[in-house]
């Protein structure tokens, strides 16, 4: 597993963070989704996949929810 956190910015309530966990649990492997907001500023997502996740396709799937992927960072594998 690895877990790759991910700056989003424009979320500032439960519906956004609902919202860009619904369009990430789509993309293919991805096992989980933890957010931590920063309601108005740039909040980190935290995205545990059975492989590392295209940033593309990542960026693609916060684009639909709404939102702005501002950067990434490789974490964990587990």
């Amino acid at each position: 597993m690895t877990t790759t956190t991910y700056a989003v910015s424009g979320m500032t309530c439960g519906h956004c963070t609902s919202a860009v966990t619904e369009e990430l649990t789509k993309l293919p492997g991805v096992q989980q989704v933890r957010i931590d907001l920063n309601a108005g500023g740039t909040s980190a997502v935290h995205v545990t996949s059975e492989t590392g996740l295209d940033e593309a396709a990542v960026r693609e799937a916060v684009d639909e929810a709404g939102y702005e992927l501002a950067a990434s960072s490789p974490g964990a594998t587990a």
